[in-house]
């Protein structure tokens, strides 16, 4: 998913063609003119969901040298895929996720974690191409009934959650889902995305090269008990595509390396962006979330993997447990056990609510049950705002329960020695010097969990291999 608007930015437009509009944090623009093979369905479609996937992917990330740079990339990529007249609007989504995709209509998302992925303008280009690809392929059409399938998730969403689907980050990404294209569409996406880039000049074999730093980078995630989720979760098993794509590449453009990387103007356009968290979203440290824009934390127990976005926090527990955390308007004379009861949630049973105060906080709790799951549903006060946990399993017990209650009374404000355990990281350049090699460059992250991993991964090398002295490349630190 990619997102990268050049709204309102004057400054951009004379560089990069009046066909390439980056979003900016309020906009909502619809292109103009859009690609050829749009129809006019899929541009309402495109138009409706803009702002639920901004939403749901953590807003709009504002990096005016990373703007610049996707926004010269795709003009040139549209002139190689002969859409000379057609309007694209990008966004770069404010998330770590690594992930790319584009809505009918002439919408491109791209994530700032694909961003600090990538090591050269040609990796970018490669992504940015393929999700054209799409558009120019028609895929969309061809995914049209299973789209509409959307109307069967707002309705699952309302009626158990009773939540506003225009805002739920489940349901928005649930409509990713049920879009998604075939696995045939992103092979073609693929081969034509490579046709694009290498006629725009930019190095034809880096889709190959890139697809492998997107499959080292998802095992690793998933091994940090991420989930290994984004990008690769919706598109093709990567060996055998990173084959295909490399022979593509050849056939196309032959097997010499041939093409723009402009590798040191890449570096220097991702420099300072910002790694992991979003300080604005709140951050997770271990089994905590902190979010000191609201001044609250909580725990969850050991074995819960913690994820965030902008309208929820999700932990996931492997035994099939799960908690979701977010926020919702409630009236300030409304008591909280009223507001359990007032239906927003299906299958809950009246009589097990109860008012709580933990750490001085107004809460009340409750339990629900469906034909497949149980919940046990919390929601509290803090600084005039309603916050609510759900925790969900197949089957009550009282492990889950003790989870559960631990959790609902470790939620508290925050402290200054809570807000002092927020590290804010982001994409640094080293230059390596004359005896460097990997290991010693790697050994730059070694206070960051799994930082020496993490190294190669960035900057696709592996322990042992030589770097260039005088050649920067990308370390994970503080600002």
């Amino acid at each position: 998913m990619m997102t990268v608007s050049l709204v309102a930015l004057t400054a951009c437009s004379s560089l990069v063609g009046s066909n390439v509009n980056v979003a900016r944090t309020g906009d909502n623009p619809a292109p103009t003119v859009v690609p050829q093979g749009t129809e006019p369905d899929d541009a309402v479609l495109g138009l409706r969901e803009h702002p639920r996937i901004v939403a749901a992917y953590g807003g709009v990330y504002e990096d005016r040298q990373a703007e610049i740079m996707v926004a010269r990339i795709v003009g040139r990529l549209l002139a190689a895929a002969n859409q000379p007249n057609a309007k694209f609007q990008v966004t770069i989504l404010d998330t770590s996720e690594v992930n790319a995709f584009a809505l009918p209509g002439g919408y491109i998302y791209v994530t700032r974690g694909i961003l600090a992925l990538a090591s050269d303008t040609s990796e970018l280009a490669a992504v940015l191409a393929h999700e054209i690809a799409h558009v120019t392929l028609r895929h969309a059409r061809a995914r049209t009934d299973r789209t509409r399938q959307t109307q069967i998730v707002d309705r699952v969403i309302t009626g158990i959650f009773g939540g506003d689907t225009s805002t739920d980050a489940t349901a928005n990404r649930t409509r990713e889902q049920l879009a998604a294209f075939s696995q045939n569409q992103e092979l073609d996406a693929d081969k034509e995305g490579i046709k694009f880039a290498g006629k725009a000049g930019f190095d034809p074999q880096a889709a190959a090269r890139f697809l492998g730093v997107m499959s080292r980078f998802a095992a690793f995630s998933a091994g940090a008990a991420s989930g290994g989720e984004g990008f690769l979760s919706s598109h093709p098993s990567t060996p055998s595509r990173i084959e295909t794509a490399l022979s593509t590449a050849r056939g196309m453009f032959g097997s010499a390396e041939a093409g723009e990387t402009d590798r040191e103007a890449y570096l220097s356009a991702i420099s300072g962006l910002t790694f992991g968290d979003s300080p604005s979203q709140g951050s997770v440290v271990g089994q905590r979330f902190i979010h000191p824009a609201n001044k609250f934390t909580f725990t969850v127990p050991q074995g819960y993997t913690l994820q965030t976005s902008q309208s929820a926090v999700v932990g996931v527990a492997g035994d099939g447990e799960a908690v979701r955390f977010d926020s919702a308007q409630v009236q300030e004379n409304m008591s909280l056990t009223d507001y359990l009861k007032s239906g927003w949630i299906a299958g809950l049973k009246a009589e097990t609510v109860t008012a709580l105060e933990h750490n001085g906080l107004e809460m009340a709790s409750g339990l629900a049950q469906t034909d497949q799951w149980f919940f046990r549903v919390a929601v509290m006060r803090h600084n005039g705002d309603v916050y609510r946990f759900i925790f969900a399993a197949k089957a009550d017990s009282p492990r889950f329960q003790q989870g559960a209650d631990a959790t609902i009374q470790s939620f508290r404000p925050t402290t200054a020695a809570d807000l002092a355990q927020i590290r804010q990281l982001s994409i640094r350049l080293v230059t390596a010097r004359a005896g460097d090699n990997a290991d010693r460059l790697a050994g730059q992250m070694a206070d960051i969990a799994g930082g020496r991993d993490l190294f190669y991964i960035l900057n696709n090398l592996y322990p042992g291999d030589p770097v260039v002295p005088g050649q920067r490349y990308k370390i994970v630190g503080r600002p």
